[in-house]
């Protein structure tokens, strides 16, 4: 088995797919063993799970920080006051 090749593969599919990628950063261990379709042991998802983290930024793919950061400039009070003008109030 080759476990470079299993990172590889694993890192195509995470930059491929925002769900992919949501589900490594919080759950890194289940996300290799949906994409990888073989019988792993723990030491050997965790050397895959390793590899991954050690080849790419997490961070620069987009995913929840974008998210998080998009969700800091949004105006609540803006929000508010129009949920508030719904009810007349």
């Amino acid at each position: 088995m080759d476990i470079q090749k299993i990172i590889e593969d694993v890192i195509a599919k995470i930059k491929a797919d925002p769900e992919i990628l949501k589900l490594f950063t919080t759950d890194p261990i289940a996300a290799v063993k949906k994409l990888v379709n073989i019988d792993l042991d723990m030491s050997q998802l965790n050397e895959i799970v390793d590899g991954v983290k050690g080849k790419i930024d997490l961070s620069s793919l987009g995913d929840v920080g974008d998210v998080v950061e998009a969700a800091k400039n949004v105006d609540a009070g803006g929000i508010v006051d129009k949920i508030k003008g719904l009810f007349g109030k």
